[in-house]
């Protein structure tokens, strides 16, 4: 199989792990493999994005909500990032929970994050580039977000004095 895929402390989290082929020419991989990730619990994909980020910034913690609510599959393919997913689903026995991954270039590990979940990153190296599939395309409508230091929360964030953006510093606590 071209991937591993482990459940994390909340196992509706995936942590994906592609079969790569090295040789002295560089290296091969399959990133994203409809059938196989389907019978993984991990749905269909209908947007893709793209970031870039110097180091210490901070993105997050976003989500969208319903009938947009997304899910997303995170991979880093330039750099180091710090991956954060938290479950804001109501009923849930992890609401409030978190769990977090490093993604890089070098481990090519991906990020499933499913809908009821908020997404944030930290620049972990010098710079970063992040690619995101999403299952369902941007609402600007249902668009939300989470304080990224929501004590609520309290993320064990690998960096100090991050930088965040304007609108992420707007964000309301929980």
């Amino acid at each position: 199989m071209p991937f591993v895929f482990k459940k994390l402390e909340i196992p509706e989290v995936i942590l994906i792990e592609p079969v790569v082929l090295k040789d002295d020419r560089g290296f091969f991989m399959e990133t994203h493999k409809e059938s196989i990730f389907k019978e993984n619990g991990i749905p269909s994909f209908v947007q893709e994005n793209q970031s870039f980020s110097t180091k210490g910034i901070l993105r997050g913690l976003h989500y969208q909500e319903s009938p947009m609510a997304q899910g997303k599959l995170v991979r880093c393919v330039k750099g180091e990032i710090f991956d954060v997913a938290v479950d804001i689903r109501d009923g849930s026995k992890t609401k409030y929970s978190w769990v977090g991954a490093i993604l890089s270039e070098e481990n090519h590990h991906e990020l499933y994050i499913p809908e009821g979940f908020a997404h944030g990153f930290v620049v972990l190296g010098d710079s970063a580039e992040v690619i995101y599939k999403c299952t369902s395309e941007y609402s600007s409508e249902h668009e939300r977000g989470i304080l990224w230091n929501d004590p609520k929360v309290d993320i064990a964030w690998p960096i100090s004095n991050p930088i965040v953006s304007e609108r992420d510093e707007q964000y309301k606590l929980l």
